[in-house]
């Protein structure tokens, strides 16, 4: 069944593992990825990643691409979404310490974040456009 547009952007704000999606382009599958991303409900999706990425560089040149997140407990849920790259910039300070915080216990976000080099990182934000969701209840 599919979810109603308040919960299926309430379950895209938990921080799932999203696996991302772009055309690849000269006859092969589209890339497909897994990434941390930020997400507030009726609002853009971010991620971050090494701007001179296969991912960077494919996104870049499609303006657009998917991301899917699921859990298989206590029920089979899902949400796909799929939409144009609304903003491509420099990585700050802020994205990467909220996209982290999402992912890492506290006491280790700090510690992500001075490891981490601002200077290779891009942010992309995509503008969800086409949604697909469902809960598919108890399994088994």
């Amino acid at each position: 069944m599919p979810l109603s547009v308040a919960a299926r952007e309430a379950f895209l704000a938990e921080p799932h593992i999203a696996s991302l999606a772009v055309e690849a382009g000269d006859g092969r599958a589209p890339l497909i990825v897994p990434v941390w991303y930020d997400y507030v409900p009726g609002g853009e999706i971010r991620f971050l990643t090494d701007g001179d990425s296969r991912k960077a560089k494919l996104i870049a040149k499609a303006t657009r691409f998917s991301m899917l997140v699921q859990r298989v407990s206590p029920t089979y849920r899902y949400v796909s979404v799929e939409g144009p790259v609304v903003h491509s910039g420099p990585t700050t300070l802020g994205d990467l310490t909220r996209i982290s915080s999402r992912y890492l216990p506290p006491d280790a976000v700090e510690g992500y974040v001075q490891g981490s080099d601002l200077h290779v990182l891009m942010t992309f934000r995509m503008r969800p456009e086409h949604w697909l969701s469902a809960d598919l209840g108890a399994l088994g």
